[in-house]
């Protein structure tokens, strides 16, 4: 048994997040951390909301509420969305848990002992309106590398470069909107990552080798501009503290940690919070997922934007501080999933964000459409009319229509228990070896973290089931073959409860209800090997089972009409 430890990047806490983050980050870790379970292994999957930095002080403000409080709330704003989408997180913590801000400290304790940090006096953007330094994300402007006007001062969304705020043309703060800024000098620590290039270097060159090229590529165009020396604080109210003991003329004047230094950490501080809520007597080990763990294998999961920080900026950290904690093995990066070919936008109505999707459908209806058309290689737009081709085609009609006609047949001409039947033939022998060959294929693709193409196999499996039930077609064969229908029957009953279990990382809801269908007291299966796919016969003769309810309705035309109504279609319309 393997033991694997999976993260995705942190939610950020000012808001509920839109489709296009559920599929860059969460979903796919859930969905690969689901299947893992089932083949067996220890798993581990954390996350958290990511609750430092500006945009949090921001939007508390807008809301007329203390940062701790906004953040507590829109915590479980996000949490009550993702058990929605029943992500089967381990933990799901936050970033200013007291664990995190203790390990964060640590490490700067430590890289300041081996000589990676070092105080600086810079100069600074300060708004006298505001009375206050303002912060990257407090600096708003004009990006000098591609010309995006709502450029933070930290980084462009537009082009992802990152960016100072001395760097924005024609700056504003985001505070007031004043543009009567200065700059002013302040002292800030800084990781000095220059130092540490060669060996992030080296440890990319060990890694990254089976990475994607999109993960592996922005680390090395990193790699190739050279790695600066960044500011790791910042003048906020809000955020893991300098140490006093450390550096006690910049605590007392307040300077916390910036977000992109401490929110990686809280993977760590996250696990020790999973650790520290375990019942009385369960004694978690968290330690042992983080600190010389040799024996884990460390995924993480995220969206492009996302990358150079965990590849890059993190593993420095981890190297400098010189003792044996974890580093990633496998970096999943994702590209952008737009709105017809745009952004998602919640102030223009644009675009479908994951509290609403529940609002209208089932969980497994977004979890199936968004795996199945993963940004893996490239971007990908959600639209309306490919969302419902694909519920219909694929949901409905492929798996939800098969289970359906398949147990209300059989009850209808054979009452409330498996057929019997004769004993499977040819044909039978015929799909048995297809199904495995399919189910082989559905396993290669997992196990490469290969989404769209775990996605393709599982539809072929579903299928495969199709085909043979119409080229047995038992509202035929039941004229002539009483026991011929029976058997096909109850073979296409065992396929049933095969899709339950490979298709619980994608629809967990619906392969419960396919399993619960049948009165299985002993079904403890996982998973599915070659031999049972072959064989066919999990669910045997006599086997009480019950039709459940429609597993998938489909979508209408004015279901259609109505979402595009509500909110927003292709950009021209």
């Amino acid at each position: 048994m393997a033991r694997h430890l999976v993260t995705s990047a942190l939610p950020y806490i000012n808001g509920i997040k839109h489709l296009g983050n559920m599929v860059g980050s969460m979903l796919p870790a859930d969905v690969f951390s689901r299947y893992l379970r089932q083949r067996g292994h220890d798993v581990l999957y954390i996350c958290a909301t990511d609750e430092h930095g500006t945009p949090a002080e921001l939007a508390a403000k807008e809301a007329g509420l203390s940062v701790a409080e906004f953040c507590a709330q829109a915590h479980d704003a996000q949490k009550a969305v993702y058990d929605g989408f029943e992500l089967a997180f381990d933990y799901f913590g936050r970033s200013s848990s007291r664990q995190t801000r203790e390990i964060t400290q640590h490490f700067a304790r430590k890289l300041q002992e081996n000589g990676f940090i070092e105080e600086r006096a810079i100069r600074q953007v300060y708004s006298p309106v505001d009375g206050r330094f303002l912060p990257d994300r407090y600096v708003e402007g004009t990006c000098p590398h591609c010309g995006y006007d709502k450029a933070r001062g930290d980084q462009c969304e537009n082009c992802t470069r990152v960016l100072d705020p001395t760097d924005l043309i024609d700056p504003r703060s985001a505070i007031s909107g004043s543009t009567e800024l200065e700059v002013r000098e302040t002292k800030h620590l800084f990781l000095l990552q220059s130092k540490l290039q060669h060996e992030v270097e080296a440890w990319i060159d060990a890694v990254s080798e089976k990475w994607p090229h999109l993960s592996s590529s922005i680390a090395r165009k990193w790699l190739t501009e050279g790695l600066h020396d960044r500011a790791i604080t910042r003048d906020l109210d809000w955020g893991v503290p300098v140490p006093a003991d450390t550096w006690p003329e910049l605590a007392a004047e307040g300077k916390v940690f910036y977000v992109w230094f401490d929110a990686p950490i809280a993977y760590i501080g996250a696990t020790k919070e999973w650790a520290d809520a375990a019942p009385d007597g369960e004694g978690r080990d968290w330690k042992s997922w983080w600190y010389e763990a040799d024996d884990v294998t460390y995924t993480e999961f995220m969206a492009k934007d996302n990358v150079p920080f965990h590849t890059v900026m993190f593993p420095a950290t981890e190297l400098g501080v010189r003792e044996p904690w974890k580093k990633v093995d496998f970096v999943k990066g994702f590209n952008w999933l737009t709105y017809y070919g745009g952004k998602f936008s919640t102030s223009q109505k644009r675009g479908v964000f994951t509290d609403a999707a529940l609002e209208i459908l089932p969980a497994d209806y977004w979890r199936y459409f968004l795996i199945a058309n993963a940004p893996e290689s490239d971007d990908s737009s959600f639209t309306w009319e490919h969302f419902t081709a694909t519920v219909n085609k694929d949901l409905a009609d492929t798996l939800g229509n098969f289970v359906n006609r398949v147990l209300s047949f059989s009850r209808k001409r054979f009452g409330d228990d498996v057929p019997a039947g004769r004993a499977a033939g040819e044909v039978e022998a015929k799909l048995g070896e297809e199904i495995a060959r399919l189910l082989a294929e559905y396993e290669e693709h997992m196990e490469a973290l290969q989404f769209r193409k775990a996605a393709a196999a599982l539809r072929a499996l579903w299928s495969a089931g199709n085909s043979y039930l119409e080229e047995k077609a038992p509202w035929l064969e039941i004229k002539t073959d009483p026991d011929g229908a029976a058997l096909t029957l109850r073979t296409a009953m065992n396929l049933i409860h095969l899709y339950a279990v490979v298709s619980e990382p994608f629809i967990p809801a619906t392969a419960a209800a396919m399993r619960g269908a049948f009165a299985l007291e002993s079904d403890t299966a996982t998973w599915v090997t070659a031999e049972q796919a072959k064989a066919l016969d999990a669910v045997p003769a006599g086997t009480a089972f019950t039709v459940p309810p429609v597993l998938f309705a489909k979508i209408t035309e004015e279901d259609l009409e109505s979402y595009r109504e509500r909110f927003g279609g292709a950009p021209d319309a």
